[in-house]
């Protein structure tokens, strides 16, 4: 199976004053990822059983393709 891999987004400069706002709206720094493995097509029944196991687990899980 491949790692997914995520890379710091290029932004340009309307999305960038967007983050720098909700940044200060949040009061906390933010980094924009770019996903560059493409998620997997998962069915309903599947989605459903992630997000038990997210409610399970306390976390947030991504299903990248292999």
């Amino acid at each position: 199976m491949h790692d997914p891999t995520l890379r710091p987004a290029q932004l340009d400069d309307t999305a960038l004053d967007k983050v720098r706002h909700l940044e200060q709206e949040l009061g906390c720094p933010l980094v924009a990822y770019a996903r560059e493995t493409p998620y997997a097509p998962l069915t309903d029944e599947q989605v459903a059983a992630l997000q038990r196991a997210e409610a399970e687990l306390g976390v947030r899980l991504l299903a990248f393709q292999a």
